[in-house]
C-alpha cells in the first residue's frame, strides 16, 4: 500500500520532533531487524541527510550480511567507508564518493550498477529494479504515518513507498526548522502519471513531510549525529579562468536567445569548480532579467549568491555544503527557507521540468573528447571513479548544456581532452559548449570533424595541442563521418598517468637512442601524449637531432634520416622501435635504472654499429 502524504502533521510549525508515541528501538535491535541478504533502500543525496546509527550497526553486525544497498545520490562516510569496508555489502546503486567504496567497486568485491538519479525511484518503486525489503531514512520529526525529512531529498518518497518495512532514523542534531525547506511532491504511478504542476522553480505544489502506512514502521531511533559536510578547494587559477571563460559565454547567449529575455534558469555541478562558477556570476551583469537555480544541489556559492541578492530562487533535492555554508544555514534556516525549496529527485532532475524551464545546465566530467563524447565516471575507460548522478538529466534535457572543466590533471601531466573517450556517458548529441581554462568551444551545428578541429583549438592545453591536431590530421584521411585510429587513441588510455615531455626530451628516449647514429642526423616527431616519466635521477636534456621529417606507419613515432635507405638503416629503425617496446616493458615492470641503463647501452652499441655501415 503506497499512502502519499499520511495523516497530517500538526498545523503550522512542528515545536516537538516525536508524535503520536512511535515505536522507539536502539541501533543495534534496528540491524539485529534486517534481515541477512536485505535490499536496503536509504535516504540521502549530497552526502547529506543519509542514516548513521544502522550503518554502523550493521558494520559491527556478527552475521554473514549479504547486503543490497539502494540509494539516490552520496551518502555519508558511516555507509560509504565503514559498512562498505565490513563486507556487508554484495550489491550496490547508485552513486560512491569514497576510495574504500571505489576499490571495493573496481574490484568487483561490490557489484555496483549505475543509475541515473531522476529514474531509480521509479526503477525501485515500478520497474523492480530490485525487490526492496526496507527502507532505512533519516528525519527530524516523526507522526504515526509521516516524517519530515533533514537535509536531503532524494529519492525518499519512493522508496519509502515500495519498501515492505520502515526504521526513521530521528537526528536532534539536524534543525527542526529545516522542515520549511521541504516540498514533497511524488507523482502518480504510469499510466496514469500527470505532469508536475511546478509553474515556478521557487513555487511548492507538496507538503513538508512524506507520508507512510503506519503498519510498516519498525521503530524509531535516535541520534545526533551530524551530516558529513563538503571540503572545497580554494578555486585555482584554471577555475577562475573557466568561470570567467564561463561567464563571457553566458552573457553573449542570455542576449542572443529570446528564451533568456526575462529569466535565466541555471543548474550547476557539484564542487569547487562550481562554486568558482557562482562567484563569477555574482558580478555578471543580467540586466533585468531573473536569475532562478533549477538544480540538483545547494552549495555554498548558492548561499552567497541569494545573500548578495543575485538569485530569485533555489530549487534542488539536497544541500552539499561546507561545514561554514551549514552553519549559515542552520543559523538562519527560516530566512533561507523563503528563497529555497528542497524537492524529491523525481522533480528536480525531471526531463519535462528541465526542458519546460529552458535550463543551461553546466557539469564537469573526467574528459571530454574532440569530438564532444563526455567521460564523467571512468578513468582510463575503465575504473570507476564516482557515479553519474545527475549529470546525464541535465545533460540530455537542458535547453543549452554546457561541460566545463581543467583541460589537464595532476600538475598538468594528464590530458583531459582525448581523441577518443572510451567510456561515454553523454554523447555528442548531449552537450553543446565546451568550457576550459583555454577557452569555450561552442560546438552547436558542427560536424564531427569540425567539432573536433575547434575543441582543440580552443580546449587543449597547448602541450597536447600538436599531438591532438597531428591524431586528427592522419584520421582525416579516412573516407569517415567520425574518422578514428583505435590503436592510437587507445594509448592515451594505457599512458594516461605518464607525462609527455618528460619521455620526449630523457635521454632514454628512443630519440636519443636514433640521434646516436654518427653522421646521419634524426627527426623523431613524437604521435601520442601519454607515454612513460623518465626515472626521476636523469637529467633531462633534449637529445632529438634536426633532419628531415617523414612518416612512419609506427604509431608513435615520425622517424626520417637524411640519406640513403638501405637495409641497414630499415634495421636501424627497428630497432630504435623495438628499444622503445623494450623499454616501456621494463619500465610497466618497475624495473631498476640499473636495467634501464643496460637496456640503452644495447641500444646505444649496437647503433652505433650500424652507424658505421650506413651510407
Amino acid at each position: 500500500m503506497v499512502v502519499n502524504h499520511g495523516s497530517t502533521p500538526p498545523d503550522g510549525s512542528l515545536e516537538q520532533r516525536l508524535y503520536d508515541d512511535p515505536p522507539l528501538v536502539d541501533a543495534a535491535s534496528a540491524a539485529a531487524s534486517i534481515p541477512v541478504d536485505a535490499t536496503v533502500l536509504t535516504s540521502g543525496f549530497g552526502s547529506v541527510g543519509y542514516p548513521k546509527a544502522i550503518p554502523l550497526a550493521l558494520a559491527d553486525d556478527t552475521r554473514n550480511l549479504e547486503l543490497t544497498l539502494v540509494h539516490a545520490g552520496n551518502v555519508g562516510e558511516e555507509i560509504d567507508i565503514d559498512l562498505i569496508e565490513s563486507g556487508a555489502v554484495d550489491r550496490r546503486f547508485t552513486y560512491q564518493s569514497s576510495t574504500v567504496a571505489r576499490t571495493a567497486t573496481n574490484r568487483r568485491n561490490v557489484a555496483f550498477s549505475d543509475r541515473n538519479a531522476s529514474a531509480v525511484g521509479d526503477e525501485v518503486q515500478y520497474g523492480r529494479l530490485v525487490d526492496p525489503d526496507i527502507a532505512v531514512v533519516e528525519a527530524v520529526a516523526v507522526g504515526e504515518d509521516w516524517f519530515v525529512p533533514s537535509t536531503s531529498v532524494g529519492q525518499t518518497p519512493a522508496f519509502v513507498g515500495a519498501a515492505d518495512s520502515l526504521l526513521i532514523e530521528l537526528n536532534r542534531e539536524q534543525p527542526l526548522e529545516l522542515q520549511g525547506l521541504h516540498d514533497i511532491y511524488r507523482p502518480d504511478a504510469p499510466p496514469d502519471r500527470k505532469p508536475i504542476p511546478l509553474s515556478t522553480p521557487g513555487g511548492r505544489i507538496g507538503t513538508s513531510h512524506v507520508g507512510f502506512d503506519s503498519e510498516t514502521l519498525i521503530g524509531v531511533i535516535e541520534t545526533d549525529t551530524p551530516d558529513s559536510t563538503y571540503n572545497f578547494r580554494d578555486p585555482t587559477a584554471d577555475d577562475l579562468a573557466i568561470a570567467a571563460h564561463l561567464g563571457s559565454f553566458l552573457a553573449a547567449e542570455i542576449e542572443r536567445s529570446s528564451v533568456f529575455e526575462d529569466t535565466v534558469h541555471l543548474q550547476f555541478g557539484v564542487g569547487s569548480l562550481g562554486n568558482a562558477l557562482m562567484g563569477e556570476l555574482k558580478s555578471l551583469d543580467f540586466g533585468d532579467r531573473t536569475v532562478v537555480y533549477f538544480g540538483e544541489l545547494i552549495q555554498d556559492g548558492l548561499l552567497d549568491m541569494l545573500d548578495a541578492d543575485r538569485l530569485e530562487s533555489a530549487s534542488a533535492t539536497s544541500m552539499a555544503l561546507t561545514d561554514e555554508g551549514q552553519d549559515r544555514l542552520f543559523a538562519d534556516v527560516e530566512r533561507y527557507a523563503e528563497d529555497i525549496v528542497l524537492r524529491p529527485a523525481g522533480v528536480t532532475n525531471h526531463p519535462g521540468l528541465i526542458d519546460q524551464f529552458g535550463v543551461i545546465g553546466v557539469n564537469s566530467a573526467i574528459e571530454f573528447d574532440i569530438y564532444g563524447n563526455v567521460n564523467s565516471t571512468h578513468a582510463g575507460g575503465k575504473r570507476m571513479i564516482n557515479g553519474v548522478g545527475g549529470s546525464a538529466d541535465f545533460n540530455r534535457n537542458s535547453l543549452v548544456t554546457v561541460c566545463a572543466l581543467p583541460s589537464t590533471l595532476d600538475d598538468g601531466d594528464i590530458s583531459r581532452v582525448v581523441p577518443m573517450a572510451f567510456h561515454v556517458d553523454h554523447t555528442e548529441h548531449d552537450v553543446d559548449v565546451f568550457v576550459t581554462e583555454q577557452g569555450v568551444a561552442d560546438a552547436r551545428g558542427c560536424s564531427p570533424v569540425e567539432r573536433a578541429e575547434m575543441i582543440i583549438d580552443r580546449c587543449a592545453h597547448p602541450e597536447f595541442t600538436p599531438d591532438l591536431q597531428s591524431y586528427l590530421t592522419d584520421v582525416k584521411s579516412q573516407d569517415y563521418h567520425i574518422p578514428h585510429d583505435i590503436d592510437r587513441a587507445a594509448q592515451w588510455q594505457d599512458w594516461s598517468h605518464r607525462k609527455r615531455s618528460r619521455w620526449t626530451t630523457s635521454p632514454y628516449s628512443a630519440a636519443y637512442a636514433a640521434s646516436l647514429i654518427p653522421g646521419h642526423p634524426v627527426s623523431m616527431t613524437y604521435i601520442s601524449s601519454m607515454t612513460p616519466d623518465a626515472p626521476d635521477n636523469v637529467n633531462t636534456e633534449s637529445a632529438v637531432s634536426t633532419g628531415v621529417f617523414s612518416d612512419c606507419p609506427h604509431p608513435r613515432f615520425s622517424i626520417a634520416w637524411e640519406g640513403p635507405v638501405n637495409p641497414a638503416l630499415v634495421s636501424a629503425q627497428w630497432l630504435i622501435l623495438t628499444w622503445y617496446d623494450w623499454y616501456k616493458s621494463l619500465y610497466m615492470r618497475r624495473s631498476t635504472t640499473a636495467t634501464a641503463w643496460v637496456c640503452m647501452l644495447i641500444s646505444h652499441s649496437v647503433l652505433s654499429q650500424i652507424g658505421g655501415h650506413i651510407g
